[in-house]
């Protein structure tokens, strides 16, 4: 499972035209679910993406997680995270999930953070989304669990 994570001041995603999910401060999280992932790496990654502290306290630190400050995460499929990109001029997509298996550990990642006590905003998983994000910093960090 891969994660990719870009503290914002907002973020929105748009479906057709309509808007879907809209944060302001917090955490965008890019997901790419792997052919191999369970559980396990549905619980490391929502863990990590609860607890990772990419946040400035009240002396300029990062030591704060999304929920210190009051933030949300927008979580948002993208397959082509998963992507070989090692040789030639097109990208291979064979060590990426079906996409039965993407929405459900999808959507078992949004459940877990939410468990977690994460205020979680979401894409649509397999639909063609706008995204629009001004990433605070920049700061962005790759995970993979």
């Amino acid at each position: 499972m891969i994660g990719l994570i870009q503290r914002v001041s907002r973020a929105d995603v748009t479906v057709d035209g309509q808007p879907i999910a809209e944060i302001n401060q917090g955490i965008l999280l890019l997901l790419g679910v792997e052919r191999a992932d369970g559980l396990e790496q549905v619980e490391k990654m929502a863990q990590k993406v609860s607890q990772y502290r990419i946040f400035s306290d009240e002396n300029g630190k990062m030591n704060l997680n999304v929920q210190q400050v009051g933030g949300k995460v927008l979580v948002v499929s993208q397959f082509t995270l998963v992507a070989d990109t090692r040789k030639g001029n097109r990208p291979g997509f064979s060590k990426g999930a079906t996409p039965e298996i993407g929405e459900q550990r999808y959507l078992q990642l949004i459940d877990s953070l939410r468990g977690k006590g994460v205020a979680v905003e979401t894409g649509r998983f397999g639909a063609d989304m706008q995204v629009s994000l001004v990433n605070d910093g920049p700061v962005t960090f790759y995970f993979q669990v």
